[in-house]
């Protein structure tokens, strides 16, 4: 799945255009690669890392989401990965 589809299927960019934004700037990595492209596919078991809010969120997809659904439903598609400290 590509990831600009892939972030705003899960609800952490409210649009695609949002999420293509992103990537071009070069703000977000699939398991530590930058992501150059928003073509750029992500599967089950990769690792993204991407700044939101003021802190960079590190997530392991889970499964591949069909649509846009609800919180959470998109929520099951993924989990966040602590950082140790």
């Amino acid at each position: 799945m590509r990831i600009d589809r892939f972030l705003f299927f899960i609800r952490l960019a409210k649009s695609r255009t949002i999420a293509q934004g992103a990537i071009e700037q070069g703000h977000i990595r699939i398991d530590g690669k930058r992501v150059e492209k928003p073509s750029d596919q992500v599967e089950v078991g990769s690792v993204i890392a991407l700044p939101l809010h003021g802190h960079v969120r590190v997530l392991r997809v889970l499964a591949l989401p069909a649509r846009r659904g609800p919180a959470t439903e998109a929520r099951a598609c993924y989990e966040e990965i602590e950082e140790a400290s």
